[in-house]
C-alpha cells in the first residue's frame, strides 16, 4: 500500500445495500491488500455484515470490527483480519440500522456523511485517498442530501475547501477496466437535459480535463475518441448536426492546444475500436462518450468485477465500485469485492504516483 501513515479511506455506502458486505469480505479474503484501509461510517453496520457472513460461511475465517475515534489509533489497528472503522456520524445501535434492501433516509444520511467526512480528510491531507462503496441516490434524496451522487458531493466539498465557486471546479467521470476506458461529457442528469450540455465548451473541458489526468497517470499524452451524439455520428447533418456544430469545433480546438483527439466517430462501433484485447492495445486510450449510458453500458457489459469508477479534476484521489447497491441480493453471501478490490489498488496506485509524480502508474 501507499504510506503506512496515509491510510486509505473506504466509505461504507448505503447500509441497506452491499457496500458493508463487500467490504467485509475483502478485509476477510483480501488483508494483506486492506492493510492500510480504513472504513470510514457506522460500527454497527459493519459489525452487521461480519455477523452475516459468518453466519452464511462459518467455517471462514472471521474478521474482527475495531472500533477506532481518530485516524492515529490506526498504528495500533493495523493487522489482520482486524478491520478499523471510524465512526463519523451519530451512532446507530443494531436495531437502528435500516433494514437489508429498503431506501432510508437513515442510510441515505449516513452515506452522505461518511463521503463528507471522508473527502475532507482527504483534502487535508490526512488520508492518501478515497475509495467508495455504492449509494443509493433515492437514500441520499430522502435524507434531504442535496446530491444526486457521489461526484456531485465531492465537487461540492472541493470547492469549499479551496474557496472556489462549484462551477470553477469542473470534474468528469471515468469508468475503466482493463479492456476499456470511457470519459463523461454529463453525469447524473436525464437524457434530456444531457443533449443540453453538449456544448463546444462543455465538450473542449471534458477533453482537457481527461488530457491532464491521463498525462499525470501515465507519463504520456493519451489518444482520445470521441463518440458522436447522434447514430452514425449524424451522417453528415442527416440525422442531426451536433457533430457539425459541435463537436467538430470542439476537436478543432482541441487539436489547437495539442491534445491528440480523434472523431467525432459512430458511438455504435467506437467503443469496439478503442478495446484493449490480450496483447493488443486498443487503437484508442480513452473514449469521450456525450452521456452517462452511452460510456457506462459498454464499459459494463464486459464485466462489473474489475471496473472503476474514477473521478477526473478533483484535488485528491476518489475512486469507486462500477455498480450500484444491489439490495436484491444483499445479506445472501453473493455480493463480490472484486470491483472495491481494483478500486482499492488503483487507488493506491495513484496515491504512490503522487508520491513519485514520475512514475507511472495505470497501464493501457
Amino acid at each position: 500500500m501507499a504510506s503506512p501513515s496515509l491510510p486509505i479511506a473506504i466509505t461504507l455506502g448505503d447500509v441497506a445495500g452491499i457496500g458493508p458486505e463487500i467490504i467485509a469480505k475483502a478485509f476477510r479474503d483480501s488483508s494483506a491488500q486492506m492493510h492500510d484501509c480504513v472504513v470510514v461510517g457506522d460500527v454497527a453496520a459493519m459489525q452487521r455484515a461480519v455477523d452475516v457472513l459468518a453466519q452464511v460461511q462459518p467455517d471462514a475465517p472471521r474478521v474482527q470490527v475495531l472500533p477506532v475515534t481518530q485516524l492515529r489509533e490506526l498504528s495500533h489497528a493495523r493487522s489482520a483480519m482486524r478491520m478499523p472503522v471510524l465512526q463519523v456520524s451519530q451512532v446507530l445501535g443494531a436495531a437502528q440500522l435500516p433494514a437489508w434492501g429498503q431506501i432510508s433516509a437513515v442510510a441515505g444520511a449516513l452515506a452522505a456523511d461518511s463521503v463528507v467526512w471522508a473527502a475532507n480528510a482527504a483534502l487535508r491531507g490526512e488520508v492518501a485517498s478515497l475509495v467508495t462503496a455504492p449509494l443509493h441516490k433515492e437514500a441520499l434524496a430522502a435524507a434531504g442530501v442535496p446530491f444526486p451522487g457521489h461526484t456531485e458531493m465531492l465537487q461540492a466539498c472541493a470547492a469549499l475547501h479551496m474557496g472556489v465557486a462549484v462551477d470553477d471546479l469542473p470534474v468528469r467521470m471515468m469508468l475503466a477496466n482493463p479492456e476499456l476506458r470511457t470519459v463523461l461529457v454529463s453525469i447524473h442528469v436525464s437524457l434530456r437535459d444531457a443533449i443540453e450540455t453538449v456544448t463546444v465548451e462543455n465538450v473542449l473541458q471534458t477533453l482537457r480535463i481527461t488530457h491532464q489526468a491521463e498525462l499525470r497517470a501515465t507519463g504520456r499524452p493519451p489518444h482520445m475518441a470521441v463518440a458522436g451524439l447522434n447514430p452514425h455520428a449524424g451522417e453528415g447533418g442527416l440525422m442531426g448536426r451536433e457533430e457539425l456544430d459541435i463537436l467538430i469545433p470542439a476537436l478543432q480546438q482541441a487539436r489547437a492546444e495539442g491534445l491528440h483527439v480523434s472523431g467525432p466517430f459512430a458511438p455504435d462501433t467506437v467503443f469496439m475500436r478503442a478495446r484493449a484485447k490480450p496483447g493488443q492495445a486498443g487503437e484508442f486510450d480513452v473514449v469521450i462518450a456525450m452521456y452517462h449510458d452511452q460510456g457506462l453500458i459498454p464499459v459494463k457489459y464486459m464485466g462489473l468485477d474489475q471496473g472503476v469508477n474514477i473521478t477526473l479534476g478533483l484535488p485528491l484521489i476518489r475512486t469507486s465500485v462500477d455498480h450500484g447497491t444491489a439490495f436484491d441480493i444483499v445479506g445472501k453471501n453473493i455480493a463480490d469485492p472484486s470491483s472495491l478490490l481494483a478500486a482499492i489498488a488503483l487507488a493506491d496506485r495513484l496515491a504512490s504516483q503522487h508520491e513519485h509524480p514520475n512514475q507511472p502508474v495505470i497501464n493501457h
